[in-house]
């Protein structure tokens, strides 16, 4: 890299070694040009993270790029041919490769650019230093602008003036909190947090699919309490979630999922949320229907669960509302208990999620045919028969088999058959 001495060297990593990075690398270098890795991968390297995308670098156009892949053989993917990037394909390993650029001009998602082949020219136009790391395939890293020293101290800080890294692109406002809720250690930096906070009005142009990325990405966080308690008191939340903000009941979920192992964005972002508010942030949002339907089920649930169900009602509740559903419900009703400083310890909340894991709801073992084959006329008699075999079939705990259900629906049948004849 012209200019700039490495700085350091990572340790072993797997992804350097692996056959399909060499390929990728080979290709782009094979007539003498240069590539180097670039961003998150070096970045997560750095603190022994797991790396799960790798990003290339290098001087060479996109077409340039896509002729040295594929003729080595490497499948290349023109992704975002028109800003620089080309995907290159080895089996179910992708590498994603970007011409060094200037942003000539940026307009929200989109740039003008226009490529170069310097370095410090490419460096100097990403948005956190900590993003701003380069390394060759022995592991030399590039640090241009001290995001080395700011990656191990947990500082996220803008390259060059943050308000103009902001004004750019207005996601970058919300990333800076996303890495913080990653990467952060201590107090933000003083001169990104003031240019987020005075421009926080400029987020209501943005999409609702940006904001969600980034929301989502940051809630998946180990615990992005404390960000987003920085985001509330620097008017962000405010232009991204509508209504109460719900901080300590997020506090205590992350506390809950954490003595789980899990993490689940989308549950966090539904503690989050006011009952009330929950069908206006999957508008604001974009949620897919997936995403609004289990967000409005987690806010206005179909029925109540608390930690004294007995497990007769905890399979009732499984088969009504769908496992997923019903442990939403049981970790938020676990963390509104420890909000409450009420039954915190509560010994029945893990028994209802390993029941919800190991029991499957069983299937209703009579059909509409059957209703048919014992002489019901096609129609909503059907329907009715089914239901009121279901509701007796429930109350047993769905314990009746096949040769019982079909006598009580045969005894239903005969019922219907005998009121339609009195009518």
């Amino acid at each position: 890299m012209p200019a700039v001495i490495p700085a350091g060297t990572l340790p072993p990593q797997d992804w350097l070694r692996a056959e399909e990075t060499r390929a990728v690398l080979a290709a782009l270098t094979a007539e003498g040009g240069e590539a180097r890795f670039v961003g998150g991968c070096v970045r997560d390297a750095v603190l022994g993270r797991p790396v799960h995308d790798i990003d290339i670098a290098t001087p060479e156009p996109p077409d340039r790029v896509m002729a040295l892949l594929e003729a080595a053989g490497v499948h290349a993917v023109p992704t975002g041919i028109d800003h620089g990037t080309v995907t290159a394909v080895i089996g179910s390993a992708y590498f994603e490769v970007t011409t060094l650029r200037l942003d000539v001009e940026t307009y929200g998602r989109h740039a003008q650019v226009r490529y170069t082949d310097d370095w410090l020219i490419d460096a100097a136009r990403r948005d956190f230093t900590i993003n701003t790391l380069y390394c060759d395939l022995e592991g030399q890293i590039y640090d241009p602008h001290g995001g080395l020293a700011d990656l191990r101290a947990g500082c996220v800080r803008f390259v060059g003036a943050a308000e103009a890294r902001i004004r750019e692109d207005v996601l970058r406002l919300l990333r800076f909190f996303r890495f913080r809720a990653h990467y952060g250690v201590g107090e933000p930096d003083p001169e990104g947090l003031a240019a987020c906070t005075r421009l926080a009005p400029l987020l209501d142009g943005l999409s609702g699919e940006r904001v969600a990325g980034e929301m989502l990405r940051l809630l998946e966080a180990l615990d992005p309490a404390a960000e987003i308690a920085r985001m509330i008191e620097a008017g962000v939340i405010a232009r991204l979630l509508p209504g109460t903000v719900r901080l300590n009941r997020l506090r205590a979920l992350v506390g809950v999922e954490a003595g789980l192992g899990e993490v689940d964005p989308l549950r966090r972002l539904g503690a989050l949320l006011a009952p009330e508010t929950a069908e206006a942030v999957a508008s604001r949002l974009v949620l897919s229907n997936a995403e609004s339907v289990r967000l409005a089920r987690m806010n206005a649930p179909a029925a109540q669960v608390d930690g004294a169900l007995d497990p007769a009602v905890q399979r009732l509740l499984i088969y009504r509302l769908g496992t997923e559903t019903f442990r939403d419900l049981v970790l938020l009703a676990w963390a509104d208990a420890m909000e409450d400083g009420a039954a915190s310890n509560e010994p029945n909340w893990p028994a209802m999620l390993d029941l919800a894991g190991r029991w499957t709801p069983p299937v209703l073992p009579v059909r509409g045919r059957d209703a048919l084959a014992l002489g019901l006329a096609p129609g909503p008699a059907v329907g009715e028969a089914l239901s009121r075999v279901e509701v007796w079939w429930m109350e047993r705990d769905f314990a009746p088999e096949r040769p019982a259900a079909l006598a009580k629906l045969k005894e239903i049948v005969a019922t219907l058959a005998d009121g339609a004849g009195k009518g």
